[in-house]
């Protein structure tokens, strides 16, 4: 019970000290600035550009485009859960430390998925009543389940990248490359069955891109499809494993390296 209570504590306590504290943009013009009105401005720019090409139709911009906006407090975030230790001198710290890994790098994603979640959920919000697009009252639950599932597979994605951190010095340039493909690849601003067939394997392999579809699903009056948030969750697990076993063979490594230097 113990041991339960004190990774509990490093979860949510841990996870929040490490939020405030390598988190670029917790001040509130920034957090609004880039988290905020950017992601909203761009769900406005992909809904008239499609209305001028005649691609797709106002839902589908506004709605993959909302999802999308989870990726810039997730995949960045996550980045910074690892790259921000490095780079402020405290990582040292964290890996002498000889609390559990697996609740220590969780507590440091678990706070983006919160803001990813809530990001999403106001820019789809906001641009839906500005846009006039109607979102049924029964879909909500099931969009309240989507997001989490795209802002938690987001999440680890991003924390999957930030483990590159403990061997690469410049993280964040992995970082734009895949907010690049994310914009690219998983269908949120442009349809997926005009993508070549590689494309749109490899956003199948992408968070969101299962989020993204279920959220249109939903705000169609379609109903909650269990197999894209099925999918959607897989796609998560798979990027916090990965991310569990790079940070673990990163250690590793270093360990294995900081004892040669000594020798």
């Amino acid at each position: 019970m113990f041991r339960f209570r004190a990774s509990a504590r490093l979860l949510v306590v841990g996870g929040a000290i490490s939020y405030r504290a390598l988190f670029n943009w917790t001040t509130p013009p920034m957090f609004i600035g880039t988290l905020l009105a950017g992601p909203l401005l761009q769900v406005f720019f992909f809904v008239f550009l499609g209305r001028e090409l005649g691609v797709a139709d106002d839902r589908f911009h506004l709605v993959g485009n909302a999802v999308l906006a989870a990726s810039a407090s997730c995949v960045y975030g996550g980045t910074m859960a690892v790259a921000n230790e490095r780079r402020y001198g405290t990582l040292g710290a964290v890996l002498l430390s000889p609390r559990h890994r697996i609740p220590l790098w969780a507590g440091r994603a678990l706070p983006y998925v919160l803001n990813g979640l809530f990001v999403s959920a106001f820019v789809l919000t906001a641009a839906a009543t500005v846009l006039g697009l109607p979102v049924p009252a029964g879909a909500l639950p099931g969009l309240g389940l989507v997001l989490l599932a795209g802002a938690g597979a987001c999440s680890a994605f991003g924390l999957a990248l930030g483990a590159l951190g403990l061997r690469f010095r410049d993280v964040f340039l992995v970082s734009n490359v895949a907010s690049s493909l994310l914009l690219l690849l998983t269908g949120a601003a442009v349809p997926r069955e005009t993508l070549p067939e590689w494309m749109r394997v490899a956003g199948d392999l992408l968070p969101l891109t299962h989020a993204a579809d279920a959220a249109r699903r939903l705000t169609a009056g379609g109903g909650l499809d269990p197999r894209l948030l099925g999918a959607e969750a897989l796609v998560g697990a798979g990027y916090a494993v990965l991310a569990v076993l790079l940070l673990a063979l990163f250690e590793r490594g270093s360990r294995r390296r900081a004892t040669l230097d000594v020798m």
